[in-house]
């Protein structure tokens, strides 16, 4: 037991001794390698967003879009530098969710904007468009504040500001890659000046010569409930209500067939004369489909939407809207996306048509979730009364931009 016991003492001692010369070798090396790792660990704390608990998730995503714009207006033309508009500019968005039991789960959605010059409101003596809904010295907004109850098997339930069933429903369902710099909404001419022959101002603005601004005529965040169904065999439907006093519903599909993509919506709107909506227009009553079709082989794909308003302040008023272009990859960049688009509606400013039409290209940068942009647009307004008596002038406008994802 001693001659053990002795060997053991022995074996302590050199397993200690070494230990201490282990440790003195790490001290003396400790002090770099500790401040680097400290280092570290203080600049990922300072790049990484936080958030207050566990049990919810966070994920911050969003772009930013900035564009410039050549117009001429048939008497004056000028370049702006400005963002993409209200609903499309510049923004973040906070969303997450938490697991209430297996099937049921809860979350929230924080989407803020920061257009610093908002295409929705620039015109002939505003380079600088404010924010739209926003107050005028203050360019961001929030667009959307909710939070909602889903279950797998019964849909989700949202309560808050957000978009309804009828925002933006119908050119939504666009999956081409060129719905930002192309849809039936009047962007980057909307609050222009119609001219006369002459050169005078008319009074009427391009984005109240159709029915609505055209198209979207619903197209802003509400409070509101809203519901939306589990998807069912590719169907899904919506509905929604807000104050004072708006509702709406609707019906989408999306699926593929015979290599061929396929989305669809039809949404059914009301809005009394007290809603977030034009004042002017009294009660109204708005219904709007869209359809998109997309050869997957070819990348050939094809758009049409179509918008009927009918309200106190006009009887009635029809938009349709179409698209037609192809989608390849011919670059290692990313897809590229070439389309030719057409607008009519009825105008009730002037008894007559008012109609754009508008080339384009866009191409997608994978690497930097990047898209580039290039198109042109001629608007015309037809008639023979109001703000075309003496006849219209036509707007054209050529923009180039980008948005970068994040």
């Amino acid at each position: 037991m001693k001659k053990h016991t002795l060997s053991a003492l022995a074996a302590a001692g050199l397993l200690a001794g070494g230990l201490s010369v282990t440790s003195a070798s790490a001290a003396d090396l400790g002090g770099n390698c500790c401040a680097d790792l400290e280092e570290r660990i203080a600049e990922l704390e300072a790049t990484t967003a936080r958030k207050g608990n566990r049990k919810v998730s966070l994920t911050i995503s969003g772009w930013v879009a900035e564009q410039v714009t050549w117009w001429d207006d048939g008497h004056e033309d000028n370049v702006y530098v400005g963002g993409l508009g209200t609903t499309i500019g510049t923004n973040v968005k906070f969303t997450g969710q938490a697991t209430i039991v297996p099937g049921w789960t809860a979350g929230y959605v924080l989407h803020l904007e920061a257009d610093g010059s908002d295409s929705l409101t620039q015109d002939q003596n505003t380079p600088s468009g404010p924010g739209l809904f926003a107050d005028t010295s203050n360019y961001v907004q929030t667009l959307q504040s909710y939070w909602f109850i889903k279950s797998e098997s019964l849909g989700k339930v949202s309560v808050g500001l957000q978009s309804m069933v009828s925002d933006n429903a119908a050119i939504l369902v666009d999956g081409s890659g060129s719905l930002i710099p192309a849809n039936w909404v009047a962007f980057n001419a909307l609050s222009f000046n119609i001219r006369d022959n002459a050169g005078g101002n008319t009074g009427a603005t391009w984005g109240g010569a159709g029915g609505c601004i055209p198209g979207d005529c619903y197209g802003v965040p509400t409070n509101s409930v809203r519901y939306d169904s589990p998807t069912f065999a590719g169907f899904s439907v919506s509905a929604s209500w807000g104050d004072d006093d708006v509702w709406d519903a609707g019906i989408r599909y999306a699926g593929e067939f015979a290599g061929f993509k396929l989305a669809a919506t039809a949404v059914y709107a009301e809005a009394t004369s007290n809603s977030v909506f034009d004042a002017n227009w009294g009660d109204s009553e708005y219904f709007q489909a869209g359809a998109y079709l997309q050869h997957i082989g070819t990348g050939l794909f094809g758009l049409v939407n179509y918008g009927n308003i009918e309200s106190d302040a006009f009887d009635e008023a029809e938009i349709w809207y179409f698209k037609a272009g192809i989608r390849q990859r011919w670059t290692p960049l990313g897809h590229t996306v070439l389309y030719g688009e057409y607008m009519t509606s009825d105008s009730y400013i002037s008894n007559g048509d008012f109609e754009w039409w508008g080339l384009g290209g866009v191409q997608e940068i994978d690497n930097a979730a990047m898209s580039m942009f290039l198109k042109y647009r001629e608007y015309s307004l037809d008639g023979n009364a109001g703000a075309c008596a003496l006849g219209c002038e036509d707007f054209q406008e050529v923009t180039f931009g980008a948005l970068i994802n994040f």
